[in-house]
């Protein structure tokens, strides 16, 4: 299986979250971007530093 890199803006809710939910429970990576970083600790809790690079906006 090919694991893919995601560059996500808007991951802390909405379209943007649902897509980098879908990607993380793919299997792939995701860089995600939010107004507010401290938003994506969960998916970083929940997946791990190695698989979510939260990055401001």
């Amino acid at each position: 299986m090919t694991e893919f890199t995601w560059f996500i803006t808007g991951s802390s809710r909405g379209f943007g979250r649902a897509l980098a939910e879908a990607a993380l429970r793919h299997g792939d990576r995701v860089a995600a971007t939010a107004r507010t970083p401290e938003q994506l600790d969960d998916l970083i809790a929940e997946y791990g530093a190695d698989r979510v690079v939260a990055l401001p906006l």
